[in-house]
This record gives structure tokens, sequence and C-alpha cells, in this order.
């Protein structure tokens, strides 16, 4: 039986097409896809995230042992300060791409992806050493994202401290709509701005009520990907997984290679780094707005029938009205601006290279069509 988020009442209420996804009845949409997509990027949308994982790590070398299971410096990072980054295993596979909130050396808190929720935290143990505390919190933690242009003046109305001064991947602890203990991150999985609110589950509720009261729209699965893929940004299981590595799914600003002391997998990275790339994921736009390339679809070049890739995700852009697309390809096919043929329903479609992001603040969206 699929867990429930502990606004699984609140999505009903609200009429929400519920479907499961990572062992939990999630909301698919509310009104409709496309009209959630808009609001966030017109205006400011809500999003339960509550079935993401959190993991916390404590003890006087909390954060070498953090150092040594993700990818980026986080030396780097400042308290209060957040950053992404991916956990690989030995031979550079990506286990889970996670974000890392620094409270201090000595206590660090990573969310990770539903589906990593167990398998994340087993390999953490298993790797973390015996000098740091590693606790489980998943349940521990109901988690809302606002986002959209409106997103942070709405979150705002609501902290019992201003949090408008907290820059991008920064977090500061407070109370939102009288819920205490709650972590207010400006961070999200949308392109736009805005806050990730992490509270008491016993509180969730409260908060999301006060979200809507003050104008924002909730919003489902399918906007949260089609806004995610638009701003470029990985999903976990499509995009990436153990049999691609980071530098493949074009992460490389997230690997670290020279921090001190290393970590798992970068001895593999560095190899392959020196060796180099022989595929390489790639941004596209398909030329005909009918055709829709969607995960799995084969990749070739144009008028080869070889299969030579695969498309990792795949939508009908709501803000561009094009579809837009990622696959894995031959390192020579990844320049932009080169074509090859993605293949629907055994017939070849053109597409071609593009830099991504697909939508981004400077792009504005095409006005819907009535």
């Amino acid at each position: 039986m699929a867990k429930r988020t502990p606004l699984y009442e609140a999505h009903l209420a609200a009429g929400a097409r519920m479907i499961e996804f990572a062992g939990f009845d999630m909301p698919v949409q509310y009104k409709g896809l496309v009209e959630e997509h808009l609001a966030v990027r017109e205006g400011a949308g809500i999003f339960d995230v509550s079935h993401m994982g959190e993991i916390v790590l404590e003890g006087p070398r909390a954060l070498e042992a953090a150092q040594r299971l993700v990818t980026n410096d986080l030396a780097k990072c400042k308290d209060g300060q957040a950053q992404y980054a991916a956990v690989c295993n030995e031979r550079g596979g990506v286990i889970d791409d996670v974000i890392v909130y620094r409270f201090s050396a000595r206590r660090l808190l990573v969310c990770v992806n539903a589906t990593g929720r167990e398998k994340d935290f087993e390999w953490m143990r298993a790797h973390a050493g015996e000098s740091v505390k590693l606790e489980q919190q998943s349940d521990e933690w109901a988690q809302v994202a606002v986002q959209g242009p409106r997103a942070p003046e709405l979150v705002e109305k609501l902290c019992s401290r201003s949090v408008l001064d907290v820059p991008y991947y920064h977090f500061r602890e407070g109370t939102v709509a009288g819920v205490r203990g709650c972590l207010i991150a400006r961070t999200g999985y949308t392109g736009e701005d805005g806050f990730e609110v992490f509270c008491p589950p016993d509180g969730a509720r409260r908060i999301w009520d006060a979200v809507l009261q003050e104008g924002a729209v909730p919003c489902g699965l399918g906007a949260r990907d089609t806004l995610r893929l638009e701003a470029g940004y990985r999903l976990y299981g499509n995009d990436m997984d153990e049999q691609h590595t980071p530098l493949e799914a074009g992460l490389d600003w997230i690997v670290k290679l020279q921090k001190s002391g290393g970590f798992i997998g970068a001895e593999a990275l560095r190899e392959q780094k020196a060796r180099g790339l022989e595929r390489k994921l790639v941004g596209f736009k398909m030329s005909a707005k009918r055709h829709i390339a969607r995960h799995g679809y084969p990749v070739r070049p144009p008028g080869v029938e070889k299969h030579v890739g695969e498309v990792t995700s795949g939508t009908m852009s709501p803000s561009l009205q094009q579809p837009i697309g990622l696959a894995y390809v031959p390192i020579e096919m990844t320049p932009v601006g080169t074509c090859f043929e993605v293949e629907i329903r055994e017939h070849a479609f053109p597409a071609e290279a593009v830099k991504t992001p697909f939508v981004s603040k400077k792009t504005p969206a095409v006005t819907q069509k009535s």
C-alpha cells in the first residue's frame, strides 16, 4: 500500500488526481498541468514534496564524513548554506542527487529523493565511518515548495522574521504560519525563485492552507516535471542513475575532483575525465510541434537506422509550446546545432541539440492560446 503525506486529505479536498509515485500517493494535477505550470512561471504555486527524504549527520567529524559521501566540496559551504551534490558509487555512477544543508561542521541535513530514502541511508551508514551519527529523519519532516516570482513575498508574509534577505541556496530556521521549528530554504526545482519549507508533519496543513489563502495555486507532479525540464534540471532515475556518471549527465560543476580527502567514486571519475567522455546528456527540441519525445525513445543520426542514444526526459513545453527533451547521445552529437532523429512509434522525426536551460528568467513565456 502506498504511503500518504500529511497533506493527503488536503489534496483530495482540492480535487487532485492522485497517482502512486515513489511509493507515495501524490497529486499529479489539480485543475490542469498547463494552468499550474504557468501559475508558477507568472505568479506563485505550492507543491507537496513531503515524499522527499531527510538524513542527518551529526558529530565532531560530520563534515569530514559528508565530504567523503558527496561529490561537491562542503568545506566551501558556510553555515546556513545549502549545496547541490551527487552521491556516487565506486564506479562513479550516480546513486542519487542531493541537497546538503549545513547547520555547522558538526550537523548537516541531506535531502534525498523519495526513492533514496532507505537506499541512500544504508549507503551512507555503510560508508560514513563510525565517528559520525547518522539519523533517518524522513518521517519527521514534511516539506512544501512555494515557487514563482511572487513566492518570496508570499512566504515573507507568513514568517515570524523576514526571509527576503536569505540568498539563493541559503536557509534560515524559523516559524511559518505559526508553525515552529521550520527550515526555510531558498531552493527549488522549477527554475523560479521561491522557498522550500521543511516543517513538522503536524504543521504541514496549516502552512499549506495559509499559502493558498495568500493566492498560491496548488500544483502537482505534472507541472513539477515540466517546470524542472524547462529549467534543464535532471531527474534521478531518468536523466541519471548508477549506470551514468555526473560527468556524463552534464553535472561536472558539482564534481570537485581536487577537494581534500576525495570522495567515493572520485578515482573512476578522474579516469573518465582523462580518457574523455564517450556519451553525454544533451538538450534538444523537436522540429515539429506535434511530435513529443518521451523517456526511452531511441535516438539516431539523420538517415541512419542504427540507434545510438536514448531520450531520458521529454515533454511539450507549456512556456514555449514546443516539444523539448534530454537524451544521452555519443559525444560527437552533443554540440549545439547538431541534428539527429528521435524514433517515435517506429517513425523518425528531426530534432536539434540546443543549449539548456530551455526557459530561463530572461525567456518570456509564450502567451497561452485560448
